[in-house]
Formats: structure tokens, C-alpha cells, sequence
């Protein structure tokens, strides 16, 4: 299957610059094309991942992927899709962004050889002012750089030169790997087409019978109309140190049933017979939530391997069991740091004491109650002693107590050193 056709039944196509062209292009050779990301933080949340599965996809298809990190780009910052200013980062921050995000993307692409980092620092730091505006800004119209969508948006707030130019400096990227790595496709979110279109038409104004083309990736919304990606406790970050991979995992398997097959059709490899496998399953059996659970595993043992699914699905049955007293600290940190609760108390502490302190009951009263019920379990061992003494759970190095309620509201206190 061509990969254009690939992606057409994926729905992971938004726009091309020429639909035609492009199809013929991957038809009959394999050719090197490149997705950029900036720096401006140290890790990709899933937002960022989107035109990166698609880059993946190519790679998987035979294609080259050049990963461009915006080591120039990021310290200056993308107007897309903001309303105000950014904030610029010193260059040492923006660095060391670079390196985090490169280790990021070794794991998801692997370290064979068959796909290339640039960094546009190294072009984009040479060129000076005076030959910035000849060779470049002579080429670029006003009146269309104030039509593009991105810069438009912001003319009634305000946009700096700065801000304003990234369009060019992009434009400049596609030139030149363009140019200097052969690259022929830009493929970038939906947000990104002005950009994109930007640099075609520099390349072909700068170059003899070119062949460049740029895709766009839908924008990615859930069932009901909000933007996908983000939750209660904010961005899903592909770090496991900011989110864990139980937090990931359980992301990915709370979908709806009516995101479940286009998530399955855009963030898993999984071929088409599976996934119209598990959409009439879905339709059949929505209870069982087969399709979820597959989603969430392919997905975590892509971002995270093999290891970090397993840690999530440890985490994920202890937690259900209420057997938790086997987490390392490591687990326990990590799925329990955005956990309802998160009162700081010294240690040790009555039992009733700790549960009204901590707001995991409202009264004393309800508090003797449930204990009595069997309804409390301390780092997972049942409580029913009115005058029992709580500490951390062993495996914390005295950081954390962790408290079931029934049999799902988990609750996690801080001990006050």
C-alpha cells in the first residue's frame, strides 16, 4: 500500500499542496522528508507526537525522516497558535531542551541509522542581517505574510518583528534541507500550512524546476468538540518523570468509545484487519473495553517500551486489587503525585486523626464509621482498629501514605519531614 493511501484511510490527512504530485512521488522512489519541533520545553507532551506518528509512519514505509530541532526557531517562538507573546529562553535553556528532546526522539525512532537530526541553529546562526533581508526578506510579500492565519489572529493583540519573521526563518529550514539533505515533503500539524506553503514557494523561487511538497496533519479533537490531549491534571507528557507511565496507560484506556478506532487508526501501527477487529468489538461489547485496552498498551509500549507497560500494567492491577504493598517507591511517587489529597502531615498519626486532616472524610463521625466498615485500607492493608497508628508505606523512604476509600478513591498524604 502506498503510504498516502495509508494515511487517507488512517484520516491522518488534513491538506496537501499538491495531492496528485505527491502521490506519484512516493509511488515510484523512497524520498527524505523532514517535521520540525522546537525546544521550548524539556519534554513532548502527546499534542507534539501527532505529525511525529505520521513521520513514523514514513519511516516504517522506507521513507528517510529528518527530525528538525529548532535550536534558532526555539529561541525566538512559533506565533502558531498562541495569543501573546512567549517568553524567550536564554540559549543555554534552549539547549538543553534540544538534548532532552533528542533522547525523545531516539527512543520512538530507534538508533539504526535510518532517520537524521539537524538542527537549524547551525544554518540559521550564520546568515547576517544584511543578508537575511537580501537573500530572503526581498523574496517574502507583506500583504501575504499578513493574510496567514497565525499572523492575522494576532494583528488585533499585537505581534513583535520577531514573532512576525518566524515565518521566513521556517521557509528557510525547508530551503535549506531543500537543498543541502534533498529533502522533498514538510509535514507539520494543520496549524503549520502557512509555514509550510511559505517555504514551497521560497524553493521555487530560488530553484530550477523544484519538487517540494508540503502535508498537514488534521486537527485532533474528541468526540465531544474539546481538544485532544489534555486533562484534569494537564498536558500527557511523554517524560515518565512528569507523567507516569500508569498515568499514561490509564490515559489512553479512559478513551470513549466513540475516539477509541481513530486513535487506534492514528496512534497505533496496528494493520487494518485489527483495528476493524476491535471497532466491531467495540460495537458488540462496549463494556469490555478491548479496544481501549489495546490502545493504551501499543501506545505506552511505543512512547515507553515494554518495561514501562509492564510497570503500568503492575500499577494498574494493584491498584484494582487494592494490593498495592509491592509498589516501589519509584511507582508509588509517580501514580500517586496528582492524586486527590496531597496534604503534608507529620508521621506517625492516629488513624481517625489522619483521615480528617487529610479531607479523605469530612467528620470524625464518618471517619470511625468507615474504619469499622473495613471500608479504609493504609498502604493497602485494611484498617478496622479505632486507635491504630499510620505511617508511610515502606517502600517510599518515609515520603508517602497512601489511603484507599471503598473500593477507588485513593487518596495520598505527604509526610512532613
Amino acid at each position: 500500500m502506498n503510504i498516502i493511501d495509508e494515511l487517507t484511510w488512517r484520516d491522518a490527512i488534513n491538506q496537501q499542496t499538491d495531492e496528485k504530485g505527491l502521490y506519484e512521488l512516493t509511488e515510484k522512489k523512497h524520498i527524505s522528508l523532514y517535521c520540525g519541533i522546537d525546544p521550548t520545553g524539556d519534554s513532548m507532551h502527546i499534542g507534539h507526537l501527532i505529525p511525529f506518528m505520521i513521520l513514523k509512519r514514513f519511516q516504517l514505509a522506507g521513507h528517510h525522516p529528518i527530525i528538525l530541532i529548532g535550536g534558532a526557531t526555539g529561541s525566538i517562538g512559533d506565533p502558531s497558535g498562541r495569543t501573546s507573546e512567549r517568553v524567550l529562553q536564554s540559549m543555554e535553556q534552549v539547549e538543553h531542551n534540544a538534548q532532552c528532546l533528542m533522547a525523545q526522539m531516539k527512543k520512538l525512532f530507534g538508533d539504526d541509522g535510518d532517520f537524521s537530526f539537524v538542527n537549524n541553529y547551525d544554518w540559521l546562526s550564520k546568515i547576517s542581517l544584511l543578508d537575511f533581508l537580501r537573500d530572503y526578506g526581498k523574496l517574502f510579500n507583506i500583504n501575504t505574510m499578513l493574510a496567514k492565519d497565525v499572523v492575522a489572529s494576532r494583528l488585533e493583540t499585537g505581534i513583535s518583528f520577531t514573532e512576525f519573521s518566524y515565518q521566513i526563518l521556517q521557509s528557510i529550514d525547508f530551503k535549506m534541507l531543500y537543498d543541502k539533505h534533498h529533502v522533498q515533503l514538510q509535514i507539520g500539524g494543520a496549524d503549520q500550512w502557512g509555514n509550510i506553503t511559505n517555504g514551497i514557494d521560497l524553493i521555487r523561487k530560488t530553484t530550477e524546476n523544484p519538487e517540494a511538497y508540503g502535508l498537514t496533519i488534521p486537527l485532533m479533537l474528541k468526540a465531544d468538540g474539546t481538544k485532544f490531549g489534555k486533562t484534569a491534571g494537564g498536558a500527557v507528557w511523554l517524560n515518565p518523570k512528569k507523567t507516569s507511565p500508569y498515568e499514561f496507560y490509564q490515559f489512553w484506556f479512559n478513551q470513549d468509545d466513540r475516539d477509541v478506532v481513530k486513535y487506534l487508526k492514528y496512534f497505533t501501527f496496528l494493520s487494518k484487519e485489527e483495528i476493524t477487529s476491535l471497532s466491531d468489538e467495540v460495537t458488540a461489547h462496549p463494556e469490555h473495553r478491548t479496544a481501549q485496552r489495546r490502545l493504551a498498551e501499543e501506545i505506552t509500549s511505543f512512547v515507553h517500551g515494554e518495561a514501562g507497560l509492564k510497570e503500568a500494567q503492575k500499577v494498574t492491577e494493584a491498584l484494582f486489587s487494592g494490593q498495592i504493598q509491592d509498589l516501589t517507591g519509584d511507582e508509588i511517587a509517580g501514580t500517586f503525585k496528582n492524586t486527590k489529597g496531597g496534604t503534608v502531615l507529620k508521621a506517625p498519626l492516629n488513624i481517625i486523626d489522619a483521615l480528617v486532616e487529610s479531607g479523605v472524610e469530612t467528620s470524625k463521625r464518618q471517619a470511625r464509621e468507615d474504619v469499622l466498615n473495613g471500608a479504609i485500607r493504609v498502604n493497602g492493608n485494611q484498617i478496622k482498629d479505632l486507635d491504630a497508628t499510620i505511617d508511610a508505606h515502606p517502600n517510599t523512604n518515609g515520603q508517602f501514605i497512601i489511603i484507599r476509600k471503598g473500593k477507588k478513591n485513593y487518596f495520598s498524604i505527604e509526610i512532613k519531614k
